[in-house]
């Protein structure tokens, strides 16, 4: 900063430069060369010697009478010029003060402190070496300093930013503010375009989004359906469903093979803990015959690996309890269960299982799951959600029962995970009926006990039959219906053939015996009974029958096979 007496002659645009210390006025032009223009503080503005070499050049007009005209005009061009760029530091320089005023009051604010001692206070430990800060009047003085030091700075910077334009003649000096107004412009313009640009492309990310999405939920489980077929290092299949025939005749003609040197465990599917008569007719069969039956209990809305790791313990309880080889009939997720249990802890089970049945499984997965929790499709975290609200909250179950089953985890479990060869298989799957008539068909899941109420005894030819105290009331829902639409909606979609639920391509083993009944079933007809059952066909319990008894030959033939070898 200039300040004092300045030597040579200075156009003084103001009045004075007042600070702390000195007070002084110019008021004069001086005729001394070297000259230049100050502002009101004291600041050089613009060297004169253009103005000399201006009255050198206009000299000769002088003779004219035309010199004072002319100095007049250059001489407000100049003062307007310096007027425009005094203020424009004025305005740079309030708004400077303004910012550090503000720093101020948020210091106030933040600390609670005085508003002379707010800056003190943020420079507190630069001066912790100094006089106790009990003084009041110290901390004044110190937040005096720390000010006039940031207002000095200010002051230095603004006359940092004049220096640079010092160098450039007068008459263009005018011309600095709408230049920058015109680069601050340019600067606004291509933040507009960037802007513009960036919300441009953010609108084609969401419209290619919303696309993909779109596609992913039409295009479904279109590759994945059928995908342990296409897998060359799967093994292959046999065809069983002509000798299956042949024993479910012999059994409905009286004829029952089925050995007693074996523990037949049936392994409920995907919420069966909610039908109460989930198998049990079929138990009751095995038993009247003399058979050791038993129904798993386990956790059927568990994972895949938690109920795995239920039945190798239950297995091992039934074989140490009564020596005998455990043959395993698993219905729906039961079947993968029973699989993954094989699978994975085959060193602990071997030599105590017998065979494997897997009755209408999905054990490549289904495309019902895969549809519901398949991820990057329209409305997939809302699905997901009503899942989970329905599945753990109302079931309390576990979420990962209905993920295992999709595609997706099934073909990372099953390459990982694979089953012994040793161990004797048996597919079963069949396909619903999407006949208008089954809309009617009621399954019976469950049943009440109404004790003190007398009532009509159902299914009984005469409906004047009272039930004694102590009779039960059937529980029936449309089941068959529900699966009938299920199976007309995988039709139409993928054109593929099912249950309702799993499809006959997924239920089939590879290296497994496959059971393709040409009888309309639905998905839960080999475990719930139908309240229109045709008493010329065989029932759930005879088709069970038949299918361990075919696991018990085809056990025998690969031993036979292995001994001969």
């Amino acid at each position: 900063m200039h300040k004092g007496t300045f030597p040579g002659a200075y156009v003084l645009m103001g009045d004075y430069y007042n600070n702390n210390e000195t007070s002084e006025t110019y008021t004069s032009v001086g005729n001394v060369p070297n000259s230049c223009i100050l502002d009101g503080h004291g600041y050089q503005l613009a060297d004169t010697a253009p103005c000399h070499a201006l009255r050198n050049i206009i000299c000769p007009l002088d003779n004219l009478g035309l010199c004072s005209s002319v100095n007049d005009i250059f001489s407000h061009i100049l003062a307007l010029s310096s007027h425009i760029t005094q203020q424009f530091f004025f305005f740079i320089e309030n708004l400077v003060l303004r910012d550090v005023n503000r720093y101020s009051e948020d210091l106030v604010a933040f600390s609670g402190c005085h508003p002379r001692s707010s800056v003190d206070c943020t420079y507190k430990s630069a001066f912790e070496d100094g006089p106790s800060s009990s003084s009041p009047g110290i901390h004044e003085n110190r937040s005096v300093v720390v000010e006039e030091e940031l207002l000095g700075n200010a002051r230095f910077k603004v006359v940092e930013m004049y220096d640079s334009f010092r160098g450039v003649p007068f008459i263009f000096q005018g011309l600095m503010i709408p230049l920058l107004c015109l680069k601050l412009a340019c600067k606004f313009a291509v933040a507009s375009w960037r802007l513009s640009f960036s919300y441009v492309r953010c609108t084609q990310l969401q419209l290619s989004s919303i696309i993909s999405r779109v596609q992913r939920t039409l295009h479904g489980s279109s590759d994945d359906i059928g995908w342990l077929q296409y897998d060359p290092d799967m093994a292959p299949v046999e065809d069983g469903t002509s000798r299956f025939l042949e024993i479910l005749e012999a059994i409905r003609n009286g004829e029952h093979r089925l050995p007693n040197s074996f523990i037949y465990l049936l392994i409920p599917g995907l919420f069966s803990n909610h039908g109460p008569l989930y198998f049990v007719g079929t138990k009751r069969f095995f038993s009247k015959m003399g058979l050791t039956c038993h129904i798993a209990k386990i956790h059927s809305e568990a994972s895949v690996e938690h109920n795995a790791y239920e039945l190798k313990q239950y297995i091992e309880e039934l074989y140490w309890g009564s020596g005998k080889r455990v043959m395993l009939l698993g219905h729906s997720k039961g079947g993968v269960d029973a699989a993954a249990a094989l699978s994975m802890f085959w060193d602990s089970l071997k030599g105590k299982v017998a065979g494997l049945a897997l009755v209408q499984s999905p054990y490549g997965g289904t495309p019902v799951a895969s549809d519901i929790l398949r991820k990057g499709q329209i409305a997939d975290k809302e699905t997901r959600r009503i899942m989970e609200l329905i599945i753990c909250k109302l079931i309390k179950g576990d979420i990962q029962a209905l993920e295992d089953l999709t595609y997706e985890k099934r073909k990372e479990f099953i390459l990982k995970n694979k089953l012994p060869d040793e161990i004797p298989l048996i597919s079963f799957h069949s396909e619903a009926s999407i006949a208008p008539g089954v809309l009617a068909t009621m399954t019976h899941i469950a049943h009440a006990e109404l004790p003190w109420l007398p009532l009509l005894k159902f299914g009984s030819e005469s409906s004047d039959e009272l039930v004694l105290p102590g009779g039960q009331v059937p529980i029936a829902i449309p089941l068959s219906a529900a699966m009938a639409v299920c199976a007309l909606h995988l039709q139409l979609r993928y054109g593929e053939r099912s249950d309702g639920v799993v499809t006959c391509r997924d239920a089939e083993v590879p290296g497994s015996v496959v059971i393709r009944p040409n009888r309309k079933l639905d998905h839960a007809w080999m475990v719930y009974s139908s309240r229109k059952n045709n008493p010329s066909e065989p029932d759930a319990s005879e088709m069970c029958e038949a299918i361990l008894t075919l696991l018990v030959e085809s056990g025998a033939e690969r031993n036979n096979r292995e001994k001969s070898d």
